[in-house]
């Protein structure tokens, strides 16, 4: 495995629509273990392909320490509640704001076995999946902002 290289904000590769994985091959799985091993050396709860340079549709998530969730052509399949959290990125270094967000979301996603998983999440869960979403979309966390925290 190896410590890839975060991009950070100003970078255009984060404004851009990532494109769908077709075909899981030796190179995603080994992005999907250096990507994994990249959030967890920076403390970070999610990563997503654009935040490494990628302009694919995969990210990861790790709220539970030791649980990652892999996430392979993720889409937000249903959204319930809505909850104003503190939010910050990887990305965006140092900066930090309280995001409008749903209370509980289910995404379908692909896992790195080719096969097609559901995963419901609340709170954390629920933010950090939308937020690594959001990025295969290129969006930020800043665009969700209500209000910043100093």
């Amino acid at each position: 495995m190896a410590k890839l290289k975060i991009v950070k904000v100003g970078d255009d590769v984060l404004r851009k629509v990532c494109r769908p994985v077709e075909k899981i091959t030796p190179r995603t799985l080994t992005l999907l273990d250096d990507m994994i091993e990249t959030m967890r050396d920076a403390d970070g709860c999610g990563l997503a392909a654009p935040q490494v340079g990628i302009l694919r549709r995969i990210a990861v998530v790790e709220v539970e320490p030791g649980n990652p969730i892999e996430l392979i052509n993720p889409k937000i399949i249903a959204y319930a509640g809505e909850q104003e959290e503190q939010e910050g990125c990887l990305s965006i270094p140092g900066r930090w704001g309280i995001t409008k967000r749903p209370k509980h979301v289910t995404v379908r996603a692909t896992n790195r076995n080719g096969e097609t998983f559901e995963i419901s999440g609340s709170d954390l869960l629920a933010r950090a999946l939308c937020h690594e979403i959001d990025h295969l979309d290129g969006k930020l966390f800043t665009d969700c902002v209500v209000r910043y925290v100093d």
